[in-house]
């Protein structure tokens, strides 16, 4: 929202970061409602491009501040008006407005087990896994930028809720850490995994009290 309102290029560039990092659930909605991969590509291109282009965010409810909630209603809206567009012109014919790889996308869309759920509940539970994947890749890339990609690699499990394929004995004499240090590592990592995931949430809300409210639902989206 604050990336919608401080206009000019900042503003667009923001708003392109989040579109590019949270494009897969919408995709995802499209085809999941019937529309073909080539449908559902131009769909989602089309609609980043009125987006981006004519400013909507700025026109957001500021009650209704998650950036969530915000995209998949304005992608309904667009979707229900999108004959007349295609009336008029084909929008993401003339310009690629974000470098999306619809091709991995379908891939994924293409192993996801079939359920009987409704386009809006699986939107929300892959929201929820994007934002997950978003906290992983920044956490990974922290790591790595310090020089501890590999302690990092061989914890990683630990994130989601397993356990390393070694001791943390063996990992010390691996790592050439002692077996007390590669603990201490791992309670710092699940600490600083939780810390990142509050700060990749609190991107995509207007203020830190709706940060809660959004794991709640996140840990509800991955339940259902």
């Amino acid at each position: 929202m604050a990336a919608g309102k401080q206009g000019g290029e900042t503003g667009r560039a923001a708003l392109a970061d989040l579109c590019e990092a949270y494009w897969y659930p919408l995709y995802a909605f499209a085809r999941r409602s019937g529309a073909d991969p080539d449908a559902a590509r131009d769909t989602t291109q089309g609609f980043f491009a009125e987006l981006l282009e004519k400013g909507y965010v700025q026109q957001a409810d500021s009650q209704r501040g998650r950036f969530r909630t915000f995209l998949i209603a304005a992608f309904k809206h667009y979707r229900g008006h999108q004959r007349e567009r295609e009336q008029a012109a084909k929008r993401g014919g003339k310009e690629t407005v974000l470098s999306l790889d619809y091709a991995a996308g379908e891939s994924w869309y293409a192993v996801e087990p079939r359920s009987d759920a409704t386009p809006e509940s699986l939107f929300e539970r892959r929201w929820a896994l994007a934002l997950l994947k978003q906290t992983l890749d920044s956490l990974r890339s922290e790591y790595e930028a310090a020089g501890n990609g590999a302690l990092f690699g061989k914890l990683e499990p630990l994130l989601a809720g397993g356990r390393p394929a070694q001791s943390y004995r063996d990992l010390g004499g691996e790592l050439e850490m002692s077996e007390s240090a590669v603990k201490v590592a791992a309670h710092r990592l699940k600490r600083r995994y939780r810390d990142r995931l509050r700060e990749t949430i609190a991107e995509t809300v207007s203020s830190a009290d709706e940060i809660e409210g959004e794991i709640r639902q996140m840990v509800s989206s991955l339940r259902g």
